[in-house]
């Protein structure tokens, strides 16, 4: 039962984070961001980034114990970042994009999207393996 606690609680901030920082990036980017996704780009991103560095800190060889793992693992990766990333609002903001003719505004969605986010979860990734590296120091 507490382990649902911790995703619910974990997912409820991270969906308040991903309406709060979309929103930030609509305002700062004005009228773009009526014809392009960009704050879900954004959240996208950041979330695949620090999802990333999770995953490294609570792989086997990280440094939490595993009573911290679990921890982490629930808030944090299935909570935190289950609620902030936003997966189904890309593809149904793909899907839109699509339906109103704009291709090219669809395909750069798609593009930047995966392979930002590839990039933002192997530099998160590197970032975490780099703390483990620093966890007997």
């Amino acid at each position: 039962m507490v382990a649902y606690l911790l995703v619910a609680l974990g997912g409820a901030l991270g969906s308040v984070a991903r309406f709060g920082i979309g929103d930030l990036v609509s305002q700062k980017l004005g009228d773009t961001a009526a014809i392009f996704p960009w704050g879900t780009v954004v959240v996208n991103i950041t979330g695949s980034f620090l999802i990333g560095f999770l995953g490294a800190l609570t792989a086997p060889e990280g440094p939490m114990k595993p009573q911290s793992r679990i921890f982490a693992t629930q808030f944090f990766m299935t909570g935190l970042c289950g609620g902030y990333t936003t997966f189904s609002s890309f593809s149904l903001q793909t899907l839109n994009l699509m339906r109103d003719g704009e291709w090219l505004y669809a395909g750069g969605n798609v593009l930047l999207s995966v392979f930002l986010c590839l990039i933002a979860v192997w530099l998160g990734w590197l970032l975490g393996a780099a703390c483990n590296s620093l966890k007997g120091h």
